[in-house]
C-alpha cells in the first residue's frame, strides 16, 4: 500500500530541516488554479520527463499531491518503479489540506513571485509608471530601458526601444550600456517580479546610476494605452574586459554583504558522491554560453529565470545548490537572491570554467523509462494513407499528446487531443475497429505513453516515427484550432497574453494577484525570507 502523510505531518516536514520534495502531479493548468505553496508541478502525463531533474536523488523524501482522485497513488507506483524509495501521498489531497485550515495558492512560481513583492516592500525599490516613462522618452531624457526577460518573451511584447538583458545579465552586461552615470536605468519584465528583482540587483551592486523598476512591466505599459513593440531583437552585447572587471568588483562587494559562499571543484565532486544529500549543479550563464561549453553534469538554469521560477529547476528543499559561471558575477548575484529566498545551502563554484574539461553536447535527457516492449512505429506517409483524411471511421486514428497550445498551433488533420493521465476516460470513445497511432512533437512522449494507451484500450497501439515534427518535415498537411479535443484543456497555465480573449482583464487580474500574495504568504507562515536592503551607489 502507498504510504501517506497527513496535512499536519506534511506541515511538520516543511520545518524539520530534512530534505523534502513536494510534487504536484496534476496537469499544469489545474496546478495553477490552486496548490500548496512549496509544491513543484510535475504532471503525471509528463512525469518521466520532469522528475529526474527536479528530484535527482532516488532516496529523497517525496510527498505527492493531487485532488484525492487516485492520481498521486498512480504516480507513487510509477516512482517506485523508477527506484524512488521514500514516497508518500498527501492524505486527502489538496481538499484535505484546505480542510485542515491551510493555505492554497493560485498561479505559478508563487514563492518567487511573492519574494519579489517582499523585496519591493522591504527594500523600497523605486519604480516608475508607464505614463511617467513615456513622458521621459518623449522629452528625450537620458535613459536606458533594460528588459530582464528571456529573449523569446522579450520578442513577444516589449517596451519600444528596450534592450533585452535577462535578469542575471543586468550587472554583468546591462550596467555597461548606460552611457553616463546620470542616465536613468529602467528595468522591466512582463509584470512585476523580474522588474523589481532586476532593478534591485543593480541597486544592490552599487552602480552609480539611478535605477527604477517599470511599475507593472510591459503589461502595465499596454494597459496604459501605449503601443508595445513586437519582434524586437536588441540584445545586450558581451561586456568589454574593463566592464567585466567593474562587474566583478561589484559582485565581490555583493558576495561579502549577503554572505555568498564559495567552493571548489574537488569539494563539489565529493558532494556529488554523497548518497544522503542532493546536489544541484546549475550553470547560470546564457543558454548560448552553456551550449558553447559547460561542466559535465551541469544543467542550464539562466540566473534570472532561476530566481524567477526556482520551482521549475529545484524541487528538493534543503538540497545543496552550486552555481556555475565563468566570471562569477552572474553566479554571485543569483546566489545572493536564493539565499534571501531562504535557500540556505547555496554555493558559487570558484574558477569554475577555467581549467575544467568542458562539454559542448547537451546532456542526455533525464527521462526515466519503465522496462517493456517498444511499441511498433509507423512512418508519416503510411499514417497519411491509412487515416484517409484523419477520420476514425477510416480505420486509423491519430492521438496527439502535445500540449494544448502546441495542438492548436498545428496538428495532423483529424487527430484527437488527449491528456495521458485521463486515457481511461478519453480513449473510451475510440471505436473498437479503429487502429490507434500516438503522436507527440518529437515522438518521445508517444513512445513512453504507448503502454498506458494500450492498457486503456485493451489492444496494442502504434506510434508515429519522429512524431509530428517528422510529419511536418515530410510536407504533409496540418490543421490548426481546437477541433477534436477530448475535453476543455487544463494541461497548461495560460499567461495573460496567451489567452485568445480577455487579455486586458487577465493582465489586470494577474497584476493584482502578484500584489495580493504578500498577505496570503503572511497568513501561511511557512516562508522564511531573509531580505537585506541594498547598499546603493558606490
Amino acid at each position: 500500500m502507498t504510504r501517506t502523510a497527513t496535512p499536519g505531518e506534511l506541515k511538520a516536514m516543511l520545518h524539520d530541516g530534512q530534505e523534502l520534495a513536494l510534487v504536484d502531479v496534476r496537469e499544469h493548468g489545474r496546478f495553477g488554479e490552486g496548490h500548496l505553496l512549496f509544491a513543484c508541478p510535475a504532471p503525471f502525463s509528463r512525469l518521466e520527463f520532469r522528475i529526474a531533474d527536479l528530484v535527482p536523488r532516488r532516496s529523497t523524501r517525496v510527498v505527492l499531491c493531487d485532488e484525492a482522485d487516485g492520481l498521486a497513488e498512480r504516480a507513487a507506483r510509477r516512482l517506485a518503479g523508477f527506484g524512488y524509495s521514500d514516497v508518500r501521498v498527501l492524505a486527502g489531497g489538496i481538499p484535505g489540506w484546505q480542510a485542515a485550515g491551510y493555505e492554497v495558492f493560485s498561479g505559478v512560481n508563487v514563492p518567487s513571485k511573492a519574494f519579489g513583492e517582499f523585496v519591493e516592500r522591504q527594500c523600497h525599490t523605486p519604480s516608475i509608471s508607464a505614463a511617467e516613462l513615456n513622458a521621459l522618452i518623449g522629452r528625450g531624457d537620458k535613459l536606458l530601458v533594460l528588459d530582464s526577460r528571456p529573449l523569446d518573451e522579450y520578442r513577444t511584447m516589449s517596451v519600444p526601444g528596450g534592450v533585452n538583458c535577462p535578469g542575471a545579465e543586468l550587472v554583468y552586461r546591462g550596467a555597461a550600456l548606460a552611457p553616463a552615470p546620470d542616465t536613468l536605468i529602467v528595468v522591466n519584465c512582463a509584470g512585476r517580479t523580474r522588474s523589481i528583482i532586476g532593478a534591485q540587483s543593480l541597486i544592490n551592486a552599487g552602480i552609480p546610476n539611478k535605477v527604477v523598476a517599470l511599475r507593472n512591466g510591459t503589461m502595465g505599459w499596454h494597459l496604459a494605452g501605449l503601443k508595445v513593440e513586437r519582434g524586437a531583437a536588441r540584445t545586450a552585447p558581451a561586456p568589454s574586459a574593463d566592464a567585466v572587471a567593474k562587474a566583478q568588483a561589484r559582485a565581490a562587494a555583493v558576495a561579502q554583504r549577503y554572505g555568498v559562499k564559495f567552493t571548489d571543484a574537488r569539494t563539489v565532486a565529493r558532494w556529488a558522491r554523497e548518497p544522503q544529500r542532493t546536489l544541484f549543479l546549475l550553470d547560470v550563464r546564457s543558454p548560448e554560453e552553456y551550449a558553447a561549453g559547460h561542466l559535465p553534469g551541469a544543467r542550464s538554469a539562466p540566473g534570472g529565470q532561476l530566481v524567477q521560477a526556482t520551482d521549475a529547476y529545484v524541487a528538493t528543499r534543503g538540497a545543496r545548490i552550486v552555481l556555475v559561471d565563468d566570471t562569477q558575477v552572474r553566479a554571485v548575484m543569483t546566489a545572493s537572491w536564493l539565499l534571501q529566498m531562504g535557500w540556505e545551502s547555496v554555493w558559487v563554484l570558484a574558477d569554475a570554467l577555467r581549467s575544467a574539461r568542458l562539454e559542448t553536447a547537451p546532456p542526455p535527457p533525464a527521462v526515466l523509462l519503465e522496462n517493456g516492449p517498444a511499441p511498433e512505429e509507423v512512418e508519416p506517409e503510411a499514417l497519411f494513407a491509412a487515416a484517409a483524411g484523419g477520420s476514425a471511421a477510416a480505420g486509423t486514428l491519430a492521438i496527439d499528446l502535445a500540449t494544448s497550445l502546441e495542438y492548436k498551433a498545428g496538428h495532423i488533420p483529424g487527430a484527437w487531443f488527449c491528456i495521458r493521465s485521463r486515457f481511461s476516460r478519453h480513449l473510451a470513445a475510440v471505436p473498437e475497429s479503429a487502429g490507434v497511432v500516438l503522436t507527440s512533437p518529437d515522438g518521445q512522449m508517444a513512445r513512453i505513453a504507448a503502454g498506458d494507451a494500450a492498457l486503456a484500450l485493451g489492444r496494442p497501439v502504434r506510434v508515429l516515427r519522429g512524431g509530428t515534427q517528422a510529419w511536418r518535415a515530410r510536407g504533409l498537411p496540418l490543421e490548426t484550432g481546437t477541433g477534436h479535443m477530448a475535453e476543455p484543456p487544463d494541461d497548461v497555465w495560460l499567461r495573460p497574453y496567451d489567452r485568445e480573449q480577455g487579455q486586458e482583464a487577465a493582465m489586470k487580474e494577474y497584476l493584482s494577484w502578484e500584489v495580493d500574495l504578500v498577505g496570503q504568504i503572511e497568513r501561511d507562515g511557512d516562508v522564511r525570507f531573509k531580505i537585506v536592503a541594498g547598499a546603493g551607489p558606490t
